[in-house]
């Protein structure tokens, strides 16, 4: 089966640890990830701005890690990123910020991305949002 998977919730919330888990156990099972899209407050998981406190898992870098080792599609909504302040070089250079901290195995892209996925998977997975 192949999978699109769609993560709307922070690194510190407990959705994104789930969403990590089923990717993970979804390949394990030979399944496919056609996409990782992270909307809303999910584009905190690409950032690697975030400080995890010590007695807490470091989801973004586990996100990071799984992704790059899997050579995982994973795709950060562009204008929720920008609204967060969640921006890759080329986009920091554009809007005069200081520092980026989207880089890869991440890229910034819009809504439409997650539409193709969509199209391309058998199944949609959301977790998070309200």
């Amino acid at each position: 089966m192949k999978f699109a998977i769609a993560l709307f919730s922070a690194a510190h919330a407990p959705s994104s640890r789930r969403a990590l888990l089923f990717a993970q156990a979804a390949l394990a099972a030979g399944h496919e990830i056609v996409r990782l899209f992270f909307y809303q407050d999910g584009v905190y998981n690409a950032a690697n701005s975030v400080v995890t406190p010590q007695d807490e898992q470091d989801l973004p870098q586990q996100w990071r890690a799984f992704v790059s080792e899997h050579q995982l599609d994973g795709v950060v909504c562009i204008a929720a990123a920008l609204r967060r302040g969640v921006l890759n070089a080329e986009e920091a250079q554009r809007y005069q910020r200081s520092a980026a901290s989207v880089e890869a195995p991440w890229a910034l892209s819009g809504l439409g991305q997650l539409h193709d996925a969509i199209q391309d998977a058998d199944r949609l997975i959301c977790f998070g949002g309200a």
